[in-house]
């Protein structure tokens, strides 16, 4: 099937002067201002103080502008897909993907149909980021020298990141490019070979708690700086503490003094690929729907990007049916439709109204907006109310496809029916065990024994497998049995690698085999298996053997990948099976002689301590890190999560390194007792501030590297005691 598609340039000065501010609005910037705090404690934290929840808002983007405002710009780049206009022609189909989903003049009006307090707060986003440009004339932004109030609804849920990173761009170039695909796969069929990003949740309910109340534990896993710690509170009633996505203006990760909320990614089949019959008929498109044609609704797009210091435009005639965007075309000709959430303002009003929700009736209400797309929730409150939701937002689907897979759009009954209600989803409270935790693994072992059963759900819904963090989580929360701070953050850094349990004995036992056999083993390698079986799996900065195993593991692993069946998608645990079935006792004992000549190569020898190689730098604080080998860096003992480590700790080498450097995994981390008065600790990757110069630039670096955590500042007397700068923005 062949369709038309329309190129065009433009040239455009990319150094066009920015709208100015205009006196009115710089005076109602600087009287907004005088109703804002802002208290930076020890760590560079910023405490914001308002009169009115807009205000927080205000001085919130206010400092997170300060802190590190070249990210707060990059979120709204790739979310309101305008990256190609200082990324250049690569990122052209990265912005048509986002602009397929959301479109400004969508997000304007639905700004305009606001209820007034969300437009408030919508005001302050824009207000707050433009009074930072405005009394920061030296800071030179990307592009954005104006922030709009409609942007925070540029996103297809209530925060950075939405479902459309799964729709993949080489797809969608095929098609728009009138480029012939040859071959389909889904999407995410090369997710195994990645590292995971993702995160851990627990809750420990008053009976498994020393204290006797709930304790909470926070632990998102992404790339790092990708969420600075804050505190906004306003004599409103807001009152919250945790991580905020730049950019963003509510606490996306975190607690107030009442109840918290962390939010672990999942499967949650909360969208849907359909393949469209296609027809064309006088020049025009149709799409089939039951006995139907229906006309493919067709739209011009013009994308701008940077090239040589001039904006360019490349337009498209890109499609739509009613379930959504064409992303791509099958090699039998049938379109590729996506379907997925899109009510952004119920998803913003859902991100913001549960930071000030007062327990798990409150909190449960705000779930009724099903702005929540594929997180789940694990919850704690002041009450001793523990609990658990997997997703929220969750079509009804007909159970008898397989929606796994794309669904025939032609047939009526592949349409969705409507939300499932919030009580229909899959979900905890109170369990007998005493415990919750989700590390992005099935909802169906999230307490143990007390977990919910799968037969009770369709299957569609709750698709997640197993992971190794998932096990150890469940071993680590069931032995113990009672729960403080300190011992919950033991938990979360518990040490195990339970991914090395099968590998580890396969590759003994095909040692032997080699051995009893021709051309045994010799030498170094011999001494390198002792080592192996000598390791307890646990990880530590000074441990040979966990050098060993990470990169026999990582090499074997490689080896078996290209034998996966096309087409199946493994999960983690599934890809260490199917290369302990799939490769030879050979091919085990040579990954791992190779692994000798690699270390060996790179370090001077294979007895290299974990530590030594596995390193946490911070040098620029540009987004796109760079990492010097003889340049000062710290030991890290905790790894990647792909091997069951619950502290995660993603590391590779980067151009020019033989040491491996973190990159994603463990970000911001928290601990939370809800009794009369909060208890909390909390540690951030480096640092509050993105600029070298700044003191808060890696000050909790040394405690991150540790597993070591600070006392949080929740309350006004203790953020004044510990205070080093209060000022009003502006100031």
């Amino acid at each position: 099937m062949r369709f038309s598609l329309a190129f065009g340039f433009l040239f455009v000065s990319v150094g066009a002067q920015a709208q100015a501010f205009t006196p009115a609005e710089i005076a109602r910037w600087q009287q907004q201002a005088r109703q804002v705090t802002i208290t930076r404690d020890t760590w560079g934290v910023p405490h914001v103080q308002g009169k009115t929840d807009a205000d927080a808002v205000f001085g919130l983007l206010y400092a997170q502008c300060e802190d590190d405002f070249p990210r707060v710009e990059m979120n709204y780049l790739d979310a309101i897909g305008r990256l190609a206009e200082v990324e250049g022609e690569s990122a052209i189909y990265h912005d048509l993907r986002a602009r397929l989903f959301m479109d400004s003049t969508q997000a304007i009006s639905l700004y305009k149909k606001s209820p007034a307090w969300m437009k408030d707060l919508l005001n302050a986003f824009a207000d707050g980021t433009n009074f930072y440009l405005y009394s920061h004339p030296t800071v030179r932004p990307k592009l954005l020298r104006r922030f709009q109030p409609w942007m925070p609804l540029m996103f297809s849920e209530g925060s950075i990141g939405g479902n459309i990173s799964v729709v993949p761009l080489e797809r969608l170039k095929n098609f728009y490019a009138n480029r012939k695909s040859t071959s389909w796969q889904r999407p995410d069929f090369e997710k195994a070979e990645r590292e995971p990003v993702g995160s851990n949740g627990f809750a420990i309910a008053p009976a498994k708690s020393a204290s006797g109340h709930a304790l909470l534990l926070i632990n998102p896993h992404t790339s790092f700086y990708f969420r600075p710690e804050v505190q906004m509170t306003s004599q409103a009633g807001l009152n919250a503490y945790g991580a905020v996505t730049w950019g963003q203006f509510f606490v996306y990760q975190g607690f107030n003094e009442h109840c918290g909320w962390m939010h672990t990614s999942s499967q949650a089949d909360s969208m849907d690929e359909y393949l469209e019959t296609i027809e064309q008929k006088d020049g025009k498109y149709y799409y089939r729907y039951g006995k139907k044609l229906r006309p493919v609704q067709v739209t011009s797009m013009s994308i701008p990007y940077v090239q040589d210091g001039k904006i360019m435009r490349k337009e498209f005639t890109t499609y739509r049916t009613h379930h959504g965007p064409v992303v791509g075309q099958q090699a039998d000709d049938k379109w590729v439709t996506v379907r997925m959430m899109d009510t952004p303002l119920e998803a913003l009003e859902q991100s913001y109204l549960r930071t000030k929700a007062t327990d798990y009736a409150s909190f449960r209400e705000t779930m009724k907006l099903n702005g929540n797309a594929s997180n789940n929730t694990v919850f704690a409150d002041s009450k001793g109310t523990i609990a658990y939701w997997y997703g929220n937002f969750m079509p009804k689907r007909d159970p008898q496809f397989d929606w796994s897979q794309p669904v025939d759009g032609s047939n009526p009954r592949t349409d969705w029916k409507g939300l499932h209600k919030v009580e229909d989803i899959v979900q905890v409270m109170n369990p007998a065990s005493g415990f919750i935790q989700n590390c992005n693994s099935t909802p169906f072992t999230v307490s143990g024994p007390s977990s919910p059963t799968p037969t009770k759900y369709p299957a569609y819904m709750a698709p997640d497998a197993e992971n190794y963090r998932g096990l150890n989580a469940v071993r680590v929360l069931s032995r113990k049995p009672t729960f403080t701070l300190d011992t919950l953050i033991a938990a979360a850094k518990d040490p195990y690698l339970a991914g090395f349990e099968e590998l580890l004995p396969a590759l003994t036992k095909d040692f032997q085999f080699v051995m009893d056999n021709s051309n045994p083993p010799e030498g170094e390698v011999l001494d390198a298996m002792k080592v192996l079986q000598a390791w307890d799996k646990r990880y530590s900065k000074t441990s040979v053997g966990q050098t060993l195993a990470t990169y026999w593991g990582e090499r074997v692993l490689r080896v078996a990948r290209p034998r996966v069946p096309a087409g199946q998608v493994l999960d983690y645990i599934s890809l260490v099976k199917f290369t302990v079935a799939n490769t030879t006792p050979q091919e085990k004992v040579a990954a791992l002689q190779e692994t000798l000549d690699e270390l060996t190569r790179n370090f001077g020898t294979w007895q290299k301590p974990w530590g030594d190689i596995n390193r946490f730098q911070r040098l620029t604080g540009n987004i796109s890190e760079t990492y010097d080998d003889q340049k000062p860096s710290l030991p890290v003992a905790f790894t990647s999560s792909s091997w069951g480590s619950l502290a995660a700790f993603g590391s590779r080498t980067f151009p020019g390194t033989k040491k491996r450097y973190g990159y994603v995994g463990n970000s911001f981390i928290a601990v939370v007792e809800f009794g009369p008065r909060i208890k909390a600790r909390s540690v951030l990757a480096g640092g509050n501030s993105n600029q070298p110069s700044s003191p808060h630039f890696t000050d909790q670096a040394g405690l991150y590297v540790e597993e070591n955590f600070k006392d949080v500042l929740f309350y006004p007397e203790d953020v004044q005691q510990h205070a080093k700068r209060t000022y009003s923005p502006g100031q």
